[in-house]
């Protein structure tokens, strides 16, 4: 069975809906994962803020003002007056539901399950269509099988066996539709994935059924060899294992979370990025492939702040790195990048939620500098050990840049470079020069 997920811009209209038709409907057994309505989770996430803030009069607008965007999709999505008329009911449903937070405390809970509801309306209104038109489907209601497990990680043994249940309801029907990024958590409340929505979403079932390819529809055809937004001259790549993926993903290609494929890659089930502007283009293709030795993509993480932690003694003096690696830890602080010299260690971490606390720590034991508004450039390819030339190539095309830390040697798939983040688009055109031959 094939998996599709289609983002927010595929389902962002009326228009875009029905063009769902003919992506969605042939012969080949599918679960099609769709996201809300472009714009929608933005507009539940201000509601939630202003019931946050108890501004209910704020919130009742903001409700009315999605709610007439929603009008005016259904109006041009149906031609049948009893397909209107179900929608507008569901419209309704869902509307009178939310309002019904502007009444008590509003609390997390609340939120989670207001920031559900784009979900459960996008795929109604794409399950009534085909009705409209003839087209047999049903709906998979994602809250009955998604579930995240006490770590809210996804609970794949609960997963896989409720999934199952729910499409044995619907023995011998070839198209299914789902809810991405909603889940239950292990209370039973509503909840959602965060981290990679809908992508993820699609990515678990894949797994959890043994796909035989789960598909991500967005509105690029497949992930670049750098970015589009900024370099004048890109290509999308043909094929990625998933570690080059992965890599890719975690260093700023906007188009894939770096988790989402995680479930995908343990089951060895193939995943393909397609453009839904360009169905006919051939997208990517990650799988658990060996992949041509070369570089293949960049890809640059903004909003980095490097660390310089600078040792009163020697650096390797017993407990000293642990040290510092533990108040990274105790303040749940990634990091991404690490050099270390004789007498210390530079790191960079990309959230600052706990600088404050990490800094006031790591200062009882060691000098620290800090630099923000860095940025990673993270180059990627099937790099082998006893191969020479990639380091060169790449330090080669930023001879002119000035590079804060070099990481080189700790993946076979990457080399990652630390610059300003002023130098990011410079550095970027300079990579597509020197490694991939663009003017």
């Amino acid at each position: 069975m094939l998996i599709q997920k289609f983002g927010g811009t595929s389902v962002g209209s009326a228009q875009r809906i029905k063009d769902l038709v003919k992506l969605t409907v042939n012969p080949t057994p599918k679960i099609v994962v769709l996201s809300a309505m472009s714009g929608t989770t933005n507009a539940l996430v201000d509601i939630s803020n202003a019931l946050y803030a108890k501004d209910v009069q704020t919130a009742k607008t903001l409700l009315e003002t999605l709610k007439k965007k929603y009008i005016k999709e259904i109006s041009e999505l149906y031609s049948k007056p009893e397909s209107l008329n179900k929608a507008e009911q569901l419209l309704n449903n869902h509307f009178n539901y939310m309002h019904a937070f502007t009444l008590d405390m509003f609390t997390a809970n609340e939120e989670k399950a207001i920031l559900a509801q784009g979900e459960l309306l996008s795929t109604a209104m794409f399950h009534y269509y085909l009705e409209e038109i003839g087209v047999d489907s049903a709906l998979l209601p994602a809250l009955n099988f998604m579930r995240l497990d006490d770590k809210d990680e996804p609970d794949m043994a609960s997963i896989e066996k409720n999934i199952l249940e729910e499409i044995k309801k619907h023995t011998g029907q070839k198209l299914l539709i789902t809810q991405g990024y909603i889940c239950r958590n292990a209370f039973g409340e509503i909840d959602n994935l965060k981290r990679g929505g809908s992508d993820y979403t699609a990515c678990i079932i894949g797994a959890a059924i043994k796909s035989s390819e789960i598909q991500i529809w967005t509105d690029i055809d497949g992930m670049h060899n750098n970015d589009p937004r900024i370099v004048s001259k890109t290509h999308p790549i043909k094929q990625l294992s998933f570690d080059e993926a992965a890599e890719l993903a975690y260093f700023g290609a906007k188009i894939l979370h770096p988790t989402c494929i995680l479930p995908a890659q343990k089951r060895n089930v193939p995943v393909r990025l397609k453009n839904t502007m360009q169905p006919e283009a051939e997208g990517t293709l990650i799988a658990n492939i060996a992949t041509t030795e070369g570089i293949k993509a960049v890809a640059a993480k903004d909003g980095i702040t490097a660390l310089n932690i600078k040792s009163e003694r020697m650096l390797l003096a017993h407990g000293f790195l642990r040290a510092v690696f533990e108040i990274f830890e105790r303040h749940k602080t990634s990091i991404d990048m690490i050099t270390t010299s004789e007498v210390a260690v530079s790191l960079t971490i990309d959230s600052n939620k706990y600088l404050s606390e990490i800094l006031k720590e790591l200062k009882d034991i060691a000098h620290v500098e800090v630099e923000e508004n860095q940025t990673i450039i993270c180059i990627v390819g099937q790099l082998p050990k006893d191969k020479a030339g990639y380091g060169f190539k790449v330090l080669e095309a930023l001879k002119d840049i000035p590079l804060r830390m070099v990481s080189y040697g700790g993946s076979l798939n990457n080399i990652s470079v630390l610059v300003h983040g002023n130098l990011k688009k410079e550095a970027l055109v300079a990579l597509n020069k020197g490694l991939f031959n663009y003017n």
